[in-house]
């Protein structure tokens, strides 16, 4: 993407609404805030990382209660509640004066984005609301009155044309990208921009926008100063639960290709660049890192060679093989996360369209044991039409793969996912609902698996996937909420971490 300084004090405000603990700093905020300052325009954050905001919940903390990942040292960040979050923000909007406010956001994080604006909403600066969720569902959006804008797809081309006309005073509304409420409440709308040439955006995202305790994340049980690095945009795959197929449509429909790889000399020069904050993690953030050709996968490996920091990916099952993930070990792999998802094939291969076989997983998995790769596997409970009896394959399936953890999330009917279309057809949830997070109270409605089933099997997931059979019984009894199971439930908690997750006496599962 071009360079020139055309700003004249143009400032825009990013928020980026996060109830995590611990994450790493969005790579698309450090991004448009570096094409923004390379273009002479001013930017600052708003981040709501470490405020005491409990009605929006808190991922990491639910994911150490059921056992999904190892417990491990926080960073201390208390910020105060609610109400300091509004009086610090009303500060910063005072103080910088922006005439633009970006919010990048999920539609977990959607909620709480509506709560911060409410604070600051008598500044009357203009709102552009960007990421999926305002991709996927701009309508819905735009209803909120404190939602000016949207941005419809990628906005590396949206952001910089919106700032230029916004600056110059002249009629944005018909940009590529952009969808806009006018003040009759009638939505202007415009096709998507076209997707960006990843190797033409800056490598040197602007991650000072974060103070230095953001750049941590828990890894393994440690904490770990981590940098993500984009090497890839998009899927090849179409998993119904995930809103690829929808962004591939999206971009097909306007005669582009949403799936692209950056060249390996562009990420190699991100990496450099964050050579200069002492990294002690790389996290590649890719749907499906190993979506690689031999050739792509040796470029890496290459590259790669000059850094050896430890490092994260995330795959499929089927993209796995020995020689691949030996490369990738002798360069720094050090852990690595593989979706399952649901342990039954013929429902996994009709309502997931994930066709490989449980036995292909199997094997695929034995690689990263017999190499000492620790890994996780990514399951979720509550898809629609699943039964109890169809989750309990995918404890089974998990049981047979030896995975130092196991993760199980709610399946959560995010927009633009085909999964939702159907539980919308099945009268599972209401059409315009906003989903909560992933490790939430499920929020479809059905009979053949109700709530608190799909709560208590969640809770008791990991016990029954490392345990041993003799131990089931017991579980069983766990899954019950009474003051008796949930007391049983903490004992059972207590003696899985002494096993299998203190490293001075670590077990091996079913033993």
């Amino acid at each position: 993407m071009e360079t020139s300084m055309t700003g004249n004090g143009f400032k825009v405000l990013f928020i980026y609404p996060n109830s995590r603990r611990e994450s790493i700093v969005p790579p698309a905020i450090t991004l448009l805030s570096r094409i923004l300052k390379n273009h002479g325009y001013q930017t600052d954050l708003f981040d709501s990382t470490g405020y005491e905001i409990s009605e929006h919940g808190y991922s990491d903390k639910k994911r150490e209660e059921i056992l999904t990942v190892k417990p491990s040292p926080h960073v201390d960040m208390d910020r105060g509640d609610t109400d300091q979050m509004h009086s610090d923000l009303r500060k910063k909007v005072a103080e910088f004066s922006p005439d633009l406010i970006a919010v990048s956001s999920t539609e977990v994080t959607f909620r709480l984005a509506l709560t911060i604006l409410a604070g600051i909403r008598d500044f009357d600066v203009p709102v552009l609301l960007g990421g999926v969720f305002a991709t996927f569902a701009p309508e819905l959006a735009l209803r909120f009155e404190d939602i000016d804008m949207v941005c419809v797809g990628e906005g590396e081309r949206v952001m910089l044309e919106l700032v230029r006309a916004m600056e110059s005073g002249k009629n944005y509304s018909h940009l590529q990208g952009l969808w806009v409420k006018g003040s009759d409440g009638e939505i202007v709308k415009n096709l998507p921009a076209p997707p960006t040439d990843l190797n033409e955006n800056p490598v040197d995202l602007d991650v000072e926008l974060f103070p230095e305790w953001r750049l941590y994340r828990p890894m393994s049980g440690e904490l770990y100063r981590t940098f993500p690095v984009e090497t890839i945009r998009g899927c090849p795959y179409r998993c119904g639960f995930c809103n690829t197929p929808s962004q591939h449509d999206l971009y097909r429909e306007a005669g582009h290709n949403f799936f692209r790889k950056k060249r390996m000399d562009r990420v190699r020069e991100e990496m450099a660049y964050y050579m200069r904050y002492s990294p002690q993690y790389m996290y590649f953030w890719a749907d499906t890192f190993l979506a690689m050709s031999t050739r792509e996968l040796d470029e890496f490996c290459e590259v790669y060679e000059e850094f050896r920091l430890p490092f994260w990916i995330q795959t499929r099952p089927e993209t796995i093989t020995r020689e691949r993930l030996q490369k990738l070990k002798r360069v720094g792999l050090h852990r690595m996360s593989v979706g399952i998802e649901q342990g039954n094939e013929k429902f996994r291969q009709d309502v997931l369209v994930r066709p490989y076989s449980n036995a292909e997983a199997i094997e695929a998995l034995k690689i990263p044991v017999e190499l000492g790769i620790p890994f996780s596997t990514f399951n979720m409970v509550g898809l629609p039409d699943e039964t109890p009896e169809l989750h309990w394959d995918t404890v089974l399936l998990n049981r047979e793969i030896k995975s130092d953890t196991t993760n199980l999330s709610t399946f959560t009917p995010f927009v633009g996912t085909p999964l939702r279309d159907l539980a919308i057809e099945r009268g599972y949830m209401l059409p315009d609902l906003i989903c909560s997070g992933t490790y939430e109270e499920t929020v479809l409605d059905m009979p053949q698996f109700p709530r608190d089933v799909i709560d208590s099997k969640k809770r008791v997931f990991v016990m029954y996937v490392k345990f041993p059979e003799s131990r089931w019984p017991e579980i069983k009894k766990a899954e019950e909420r009474s003051p008796e199971g949930d007391a049983l439930w903490q004992e059972l908690r207590k003696e899985f971490i002494e096993t299998y997750y203190d490293e001075s006496k670590q077990a091996t599962p079913h033993e």
